[in-house]
């Protein structure tokens, strides 16, 4: 009785430690305030893969506003009852578990959890330079990055976002998006690195 009693403890604790979104998730500095240790992954992100940050935090914020368990919504049965959900995207980057396992072989990130800050940022940067290798599209290149991220790299290649007026009118949000961090960004980095130090590992 006592062992379990300990593991439910155990177990309250740990979902109360899963973080919380950023209170203003249209400021990159206010985030960044807030989150300090997400500035330094982000950083280390953006150095590791060459995707600037305001791409990579523009793109989470379209795919989960920051929420850590974030799922796809559930279908409907009967327009009535909840049905499966469209897909097993999930977390910060709503990233697909044949994808997720592919980065994680890819990079050698075993352990890497899609509700991991960390982790999921690095994901984005990996999938970016994916498609800047894959693809050919610039690194800084929010609007295809986001389709290609959308789509695929495949997908992408084939043109599968050309009929999809409303992906294109996503991605445009999305590219808008990096542009407005990109400006707060420009106010607040020297600030944010005060006193910070990117290990090489």
């Amino acid at each position: 009785m006592r062992a379990i009693a300990i593991s439910v403890v155990i177990l309250l604790f740990l979902s109360g430690c899963t973080a919380s979104p950023p209170r203003q998730v249209g400021n990159v500095c206010s985030i960044f305030e807030e989150k300090s240790r997400w500035y330094k992954k982000a950083k280390k992100a953006e150095k590791r893969w060459k995707s600037p940050i305001p791409t990579l935090m523009a793109v989470m914020y379209q795919e989960s506003r920051f929420r850590a368990k974030a799922k796809p919504p559930r279908t409907k049965i009967l327009w009535i009852f909840p049905g499966p959900r469209k897909s097993d995207a999930y977390g910060y980057p709503q990233a697909k578990d044949s994808t997720w396992n592919w980065y994680k072989k890819s990079t050698g990130r075993r352990g890497a959890d899609r509700d991991d800050f960390g982790d999921a940022i690095d994901f984005i940067g990996w999938y970016n330079a994916q498609t800047h290798k894959k693809n050919r599209v610039k690194i800084d290149d929010t609007y295809n990055l986001y389709l290609a991220y959308h789509e695929g790299h495949g997908g992408f290649q084939r043109g599968t976002y050309k009929k999809k007026g409303w992906l294109k009118k996503v991605a445009s949000k999305v590219s808008r998006k990096a542009g407005t961090y990109k400006q707060q960004l420009q106010g607040c980095e020297k600030s944010l690195n005060k006193g910070f130090t990117l290990w090489p590992f």
